[in-house]
């Protein structure tokens, strides 16, 4: 079973930068071999995708945010990260990393996802 745990949100005006985190916790189980990804929900707003990243690296963005936001994974220590760089208003929302084995595919849909983290808000000001 995955466990996954958020850090790294908060408050900061408009271009500004934040770096989310995102652990596997609960054991020793690895990232080895899932599809992970960030997703974000706005109030009143569907859920949606943000960044994807497989296995060997690759990673596939949402075109609101190419440019501006960088996702990795430290494998080794099982952990996902979302650089968030040049923030905008419109970025507000709670973050969620989520995480399921095998390929990623584009663009991400939160129903492809079995393991969801607990969220991180982000509220970027203008």
């Amino acid at each position: 079973q995955v466990q996954l745990v958020e850090s790294g949100g908060g408050s900061v005006q408009a271009g500004g930068s934040l770096r989310l985190s995102c652990a596997a916790s609960g054991g020793t189980h690895s990232y080895s071999g899932y599809c992970l990804g960030w997703f974000r929900q706005a109030p009143g707003k569907e859920r949606e995708g943000v960044a994807l990243i497989d296995n060997v690296g690759t990673t596939s963005y949402t075109d609101s945010v190419k440019g501006r936001f960088t996702i990795s994974r430290d494998n080794a220590k099982n952990t996902l990260y979302l650089q968030m760089n040049s923030l905008k208003p419109e970025d507000t929302a709670m973050y969620y990393c989520a995480a399921e084995p095998g390929d990623c595919y584009f663009p991400p849909q939160p129903r492809r996802f079995g393991y969801w983290g607990q969220g991180t808000q982000v509220t970027v000001s203008s």
